[in-house]
């Protein structure tokens, strides 16, 4: 249904939903669950994308977890989703906590490789790359960055 929404309305709207969001985990500061992606390509690149709301940097992808939502099937659909993409080889990387506008939150890393060349949406994703684990770009959203790190560390 989302989808006959015009696609310059509907990042409109998921940018007013952010701040909106980003206020009320100021205010309620609730626990919640994402996961996110390192998705790799054949020859070792990762995947980032870059959101329509939010800071603009380059991120990995993913996002939030359904209430009851197992995380591998999440991290599925969101790349699905977002990006028209399929997953093979997911496997758990780590399981980080972070704050994010006051709000503990907790997010499954995973890592995968893509199946498919990926398609931003237009409307969620307006942009995504590939890049190599050492050659990251500068506006790298600092907890991708520190996960990737940990990554390439592994």
């Amino acid at each position: 249904m989302l989808h006959l929404i015009p696609a310059p309305l509907h990042r409109l709207l998921y940018r007013a939903a952010y701040r909106v969001r980003a206020s009320w985990r100021r205010l309620a500061r609730p626990s919640t669950c994402g996961i996110s992606v390192i998705a790799r390509d054949a020859d070792g690149r990762v995947l980032l994308v870059r959101h329509s709301y939010g800071s603009g940097r380059w991120a990995l992808p993913g996002g939030g977890r359904g209430r009851n939502e197992n995380p591998e099937t999440c991290a599925r659909r969101e790349m699905r989703e977002e990006l028209g993409c399929e997953l093979t080889d997911l496997a758990l990387f780590e399981i980080s906590y972070r704050k994010i506008h006051g709000a503990s939150d907790r997010s499954h890393v995973f890592s995968a490789r893509i199946e498919g060349e990926p398609r931003p949406d237009g409307r969620e994703i307006v942009e995504a790359g590939w890049f190599a684990l050492d050659s990251l770009p500068p506006d790298l959203v600092p907890t991708s960055r520190l996960q990737l790190e940990r990554f390439r560390s592994a």
